[in-house]
């Protein structure tokens, strides 16, 4: 399937080890080649930062800064799209925590303006332990998701966690039950806006998952939330949720004052992921088994993007071939077809990507140079 989008070019400055790069790419997908440390995971983390929050390793912007380098950091990327192309880019000054974005040379309003045309999924090593692991990483993996549906959610995450921290402070300062109160309405507010959306994409998701279960290219997920509340159902309208939660917070103060922390609410929340075909817990599977199904939940979730954003995202998959056999891998790569997007796939060893055949550009990347092979 021909992409409806893809990137034709891409340009970095100053950038983790790119001092200066420039890419011109057409519609296939981009594999990137080359030794341990060259740049490679550096370069999709670029392309990452052409969304809504701090990327694929969740780094500060002062820290992407080229070391040694007083020029700004930027990423900036021409998207070709059916109504002619859109130059994006983002960036920020050295030391700098921000950075701003821009589209088509005019500041944009917001960081999720970049959203109306592009929206990107990926996939890197540090998520093989996904299921096994914390809980918090579920959740940063279920928020990515829903922030490529709802472009808005990163910042009501952010605002939520804001508005927590300054709860937990006036507890512990022993703060006066009228800025509490007025701290947990608040609270309340975006906390109801985060675990609504996150029900409604896993909603959706699930949905879609449960259509396509006959396929065994990759293992399906079951997945559900835990409880939001431990000794009663959740309210579906946002206003209940609220009101629930405020009454909620009201009542356990004292015990979140002695435990330092907010005990109750959507940061408590985990992603229950189940191996559909087998009906085991996803954390009980091999490791082959983990990484396939992390595979097909995030492809079922490109499909789901595409179907009701009408973007299919771009997928950055970061040595995503190293651990599958070569019938996965053709499986894989087949499956990068038929979502008809733009897919950036690294590795050590050219010859993993050989099923790709002359559907992808290659290119070598050696200490922070980009080589395209012909």
């Amino acid at each position: 399937m021909t992409p409806s989008r893809h990137i034709s070019r891409l340009r970095l400055t100053a950038f983790r080890n790119y001092v200066s790069a420039a890419l011109d790419l057409d519609q296939r997908h981009l594999v990137l080649t080359g030794p341990n440390g060259a740049g490679k995971t550096n370069l999709l983390e670029a392309i990452s930062l052409l969304a809504p929050g701090r990327g694929l390793r969740r780094a500060s912007f002062e820290t992407v800064q080229a070391q040694g380098s007083d020029v700004s950091w930027a990423v900036a990327a021409t998207i070709e799209t059916g109504d002619g192309p859109v130059d994006i880019g983002t960036g920020g000054a050295p030391g700098d925590g921000a950075r701003r974005v821009r589209i088509n040379g005019a500041n944009a309003r917001s960081v999720e303006a970049m959203s109306e045309y592009l929206r990107v999924l990926w996939l890197t090593p540090s998520m093989d332990g996904l299921f096994a692991g914390p809980a918090s990483e579920r959740r940063r993996f279920l928020d990515r998701l829903v922030t490529t549906l709802i472009p808005s959610h990163s910042a009501a995450v952010a605002d939520y966690e804001k508005a927590m921290r300054a709860r937990n402070k006036l507890l512990e300062e022993g703060g006066d039950s009228r800025w509490l109160d007025a701290t947990e309405t608040q609270l309340a507010e975006y906390a109801a806006a985060v675990h609504l959306s996150r029900t409604d994409s896993l909603s959706h998701l699930q949905a879609l998952i449960a259509q396509s279960l006959e396929d065994t290219s990759f293992p399906a997920a079951h997945l559900s939330l835990t409880p939001l509340f431990e000794d009663r159902p959740e309210p579906l309208a946002s206003t209940a949720l609220e009101a629930e939660l405020k009454a909620l917070w009201a009542a356990s103060r004292g015990l979140d004052r002695a435990a330092g922390r907010t005990i109750y609410g959507p940061h408590r929340v985990d992603l229950d992921v189940t191996y559909a075909q087998k009906g085991v817990p996803a954390a009980l599977g091999s490791t082959g088994e983990q990484k396939a199904l992390l595979i097909g939940l995030v492809l079922a979730h490109a499909r789901l993007v595409r179907q009701r954003a009408g973007i299919a995202p771009f997928l950055l998959l970061d040595e995503v071939a190293a651990h599958l056999d070569p019938d996965r891998r053709r499986a894989l790569f087949s499956a990068l077809d038929a979502l008809g997007t733009q897919c950036f796939l690294t590795g050590t060893d050219p010859m993993l990507f050989a099923a790709l055949e002359g559907r992808a550009q290659r290119v070598t990347v050696r200490d922070g140079r980009l080589l395209p092979e012909p």
